[in-house]
This record gives structure tokens, C-alpha cells and sequence, in this order.
């Protein structure tokens, strides 16, 4: 046929659509395994059973890989049909075939580290291994009162957003200079700015990068669930010292 056979690739929009929902459970399982690992540190559970979190995270990363290969393969073999517009329909099983064989020649283990999620993962295991690894060894330390009140005022510290001098509720992350804010009040401060065709300057006194933008946050998952922590174990605190105050007028009553 002149100027090339006529090819519908219809089909093939269909069936990469599909694979694209396939990623979205992909995605989901990685989030999911994330949390049940953050739950583990948070129960102080065998470490054992965190590393297997680990390993799922790891299979998912690899089959994401395998999957953004396929995609990309399909995507290349229609893109190069249509700019060279062959006069007889090509073998597409057979191109897109070779196209993912020579992406998957060259996996390595190094890919599945560099896989965004599992970086997330990597990063909130270790800051909630932190927060709760340190809240572990004051309860089980025989520490004077004043030592106690003066770590938990410390501890704190790191939950008050430099924007609102508020604790923090729902804290994000910015994955370029590591400082945490309230996640509605930098994306209010990013959407004004926007509008200002300005820059945003990390609040963090101290700080020196001065371009943050929403798609460099990320929820910390690790530092909300040592805030709650926190609050959970200051009731507690006053819960005994009511109890305490109660007992004592009793005694004296």
C-alpha cells in the first residue's frame, strides 16, 4: 500500500492502559507493605519479620521494573511503526519482544535500591527505627524525672513545624534538604508563590536550598506516628499523675 500500510493500534492503547492499573496495585502493595513494616517497629517486633517487609518490597520493586520495561518496549515499537510507516505490518509480538529482552539484559540489583518506593521505605524504616529505638531505652532506663521531661521537651522539638511553630499533624518531608513541615501550610506557601512566579526558600532557619516544590514532598509516616506516640504517653503520664494527686487526698483526707 503506498505510503505504508494502514495500522490501528487501538488495541495496544487498550492493553497499556491496562498495564498502567497494574502498576496502581503495584504501587498499592508497596505502600501497604510500608506501613505493616512501620507497624512492626512501632510493636517492637523481631527484626526478622521487618526484613521479610523488605523483601516484598523488593519483589514488587522487580516487578515494576519488569513492567516499565514491557511498557516502554511497547511504546518504542509503536512509535518507530509509525515513523518508518513499513509497507507490510511488522511482527509487533516479535519487535516489542526484542526491545524488552535487551531492557531486562541489563538489570541489576542496583536498579531495585534506586526504585523511589523502596527508597521511601528505606528512609521511614530508619527514621521510625530512630524515633522508637530511642523511646524503647528511656523506658527502660531508671532516669531522674528532670532527665525524662528534659528529653521528652527535645524530642518535641522535632515535632514543631517551622511554619505554623505548631506540632505538626500531617508532616511531609522534603526529599532534598530532609526538613519536615505541616504539609497544608508549605502548600499554601508554594501555591502563593506560584502565583508570584517566585521561589520558595525552605523555612527551615539555617536552610540554604531555596527552590522547594510539592513534587519534592513526601509524607513521613515515621515522624507522625512518633508524634501520636508521644501524645499517647504524655496522657498516660497525666493519667497517673491524676491518679496519684487522687490517692494522695485520699490518704491525707
Amino acid at each position: 500500500m503506498p505510503g505504508g500500510a494502514r495500522i490501528s493500534f487501538n488495541s495496544v492503547d487498550s492493553s497499556l492502559s491496562s498495564l498502567k492499573n497494574c502498576q496502581s496495585y503495584i504501587n498499592t502493595g508497596m505502600d501497604i507493605a510500608t506501613h505493616v513494616a512501620l507497624d512492626l517497629v512501632e510493636s517492637f517486633n523481631d527484626v526478622e519479620d521487618v526484613n521479610s517487609m523488605e523483601s516484598v518490597m523488593l519483589e514488587y520493586a522487580a516487578m515494576d521494573r519488569e513492567l516499565n520495561h514491557y511498557m516502554r518496549a511497547v511504546e518504542e515499537t509503536v512509535n518507530q511503526i509509525k515513523r518508518e510507516k513499513p509497507e507490510n505490518i511488522p511482527d509487533l509480538k516479535y519487535l516489542v519482544q526484542e526491545k524488552f529482552t535487551a531492557l531486562e539484559s541489563k538489570n541489576s540489583d542496583s536498579d531495585l535500591q534506586r526504585n523511589e518506593k523502596y527508597m521511601y521505605f528505606k528512609d521511614q524504616l530508619k527514621e521510625m527505627r530512630k524515633q522508637f529505638c530511642r523511646q524503647s531505652d528511656n523506658d527502660n532506663e531508671a532516669i531522674e524525672q528532670i532527665d525524662e521531661d528534659l528529653a521528652v521537651t527535645q524530642s518535641q522539638m522535632n515535632f514543631i513545624c517551622p511554619i505554623t511553630q505548631m506540632e505538626m499533624k500531617r508532616p511531609v518531608r522534603n526529599k532534598v534538604c530532609g526538613h519536615t513541615y505541616e504539609e497544608d501550610a508549605i502548600l499554601k506557601i508554594i501555591q502563593t508563590r506560584k502565583q508570584q512566579k517566585k521561589k520558595v526558600r525552605c523555612p527551615k532557619i539555617g536552610c540554604s536550598h531555596a527552590d522547594v516544590k510539592g513534587s519534592d514532598l513526601v509524607p513521613d509516616e515515621a515522624l507522625k506516628r512518633a508524634i501520636d506516640s508521644q501524645k499517647k504517653q504524655s496522657w498516660s503520664r497525666l493519667e497517673k499523675s491524676a491518679g496519684y494527686a487522687t490517692a494522695t487526698d485520699k490518704i491525707c483526707c
